[in-house]
């Protein structure tokens, strides 16, 4: 299979994990090659994402390393292949790749967890909350500029509507339901949204309110994206200059227990969607 320039973040997360295990079987991209016939080149190009591999190969590698954890195998072998062209490939020259990485890893993710202080989670949001959103970013978007982003957002909601959605658990802040993006009219309709989404049986929102206190995380918001092996969980953060994923196994474990802490501090569902309603009938 010939090679890319431009390998995805699931394709460079793939060969990342090839490398992690060729180095905890203490071997050289050299070494490696001679085990499995090739040359160091072609090792390296396939831990960067630029070169596919396929599952025999893969497994193949495996072997070679040592490796006997048969559900990781079977997880990595998963992600092989050339890449499948999805619908957040339209999108390539429009946006950040940041914001493309997400969307992908969103469709292949078999469970999430957010966490957000100040904003709804955008697979929350509703349209006018999200162009209210896009409008305030800095520096300033242009008309069309907002328009792809608010398309691709709405877009990225659809697996939660898809047949086998993955579980999604999101918290939040009780700050978030009172920041009146896009004025009282919009307010509204994203509390009544939220309401909704909420009815959802693999959608569970939660609030955190006022007079809670400190907790871990406070003003960062947290994307934990879970593979079908820990292993392959990837942690977005959103920053001022755009998407960060992390994945190496402290961060993993870090914003696992981070996130188990904001729920602790959370209401229950149910008392959570009563707040809600409170909320929304004094905008």
């Amino acid at each position: 299979m010939p090679p890319t320039d431009s390998p995805t973040l699931r394709q460079r997360r793939l060969g990342a994990e090839l490398r992690r295990l060729r180095e905890r079987a203490g071997l050289t991209a050299t070494g490696a090659g001679t085990l499995l016939g090739v040359n160091q080149a072609r090792v390296s190009m396939i831990e960067t994402g630029r070169t596919p591999v396929s599952a025999d190969r893969l497994r193949s590698m495996a072997r070679a390393y040592s490796c006997s954890d048969g559900q990781l195998v079977d997880a990595l072998a998963s992600m092989t292949g050339r890449r499948t062209r999805g619908w957040w490939d339209s999108y390539r020259d429009h946006l950040p790749v940041g914001l493309i990485d997400l969307a992908e890893l969103e469709y292949h993710a078999a469970a999430l967890r957010v966490a957000l202080v100040i904003h709804i989670p955008a697979l929350l949001q509703t349209t006018d909350h999200a162009r209210a959103l896009f409008k305030e970013a800095v520096p300033a978007l242009r008309q069309y500029e907002i328009e792809h982003r608010v398309s691709h957002r709405i877009k990225r909601q659809e697996i939660l509507h898809r047949e086998s959605p993955p579980s999604y658990t999101a918290v939040i802040h009780e700050c978030a339901l009172h920041m009146g993006y896009g004025g009282p009219v919009t307010v509204r309709a994203q509390l009544k949204h939220l309401l909704e989404m909420s009815e959802l049986e693999h959608v569970t929102v939660r609030i955190i309110p006022f007079g809670k206190g400190s907790f871990p995380g406070t003003g960062q918001s947290v994307d934990y994206l879970v593979g079908s092996v820990p292993q392959l969980d990837t942690v977005q953060l959103d920053t001022h200059h755009g998407c960060d994923f992390l994945d190496a196994e402290a961060q993993l474990e870090k914003y696992r227990l981070v996130l188990d802490r904001m729920e602790e501090n959370a209401l229950e569902p149910a008392e959570s969607l009563d707040l809600i309603h409170r909320i929304a009938k004094t905008i």
